[in-house]
């Protein structure tokens, strides 16, 4: 399995499908598990929860200095 692939696959689902990041927020071992399929060790599921979750915050920090930027 390419965990990359699956952690931007997961990132764009958060992005784009709502109820999928209220399921990612309130639970995500369980709604990461819906989109791999499996059932993961605790380390390496806390490994992903961690980064989607920095990759979801850098997406938007990203998208304010864009938007700032843009007014300079």
């Amino acid at each position: 399995m390419d965990i990359k692939a699956k952690i931007e696959e997961i990132v764009n689902k958060v992005k784009s499908d709502k109820n999928f990041a209220s399921n990612f927020a309130s639970d995500p071992v369980k709604a990461i598990e819906s989109i791999i399929g499996k059932d993961l060790p605790d380390d390496q599921i806390n490994s992903v929860i961690e980064a989607v979750k920095a990759k979801v915050s850098l997406d938007k920090a990203g998208g304010l200095f864009n938007s700032v930027k843009k007014l300079f």
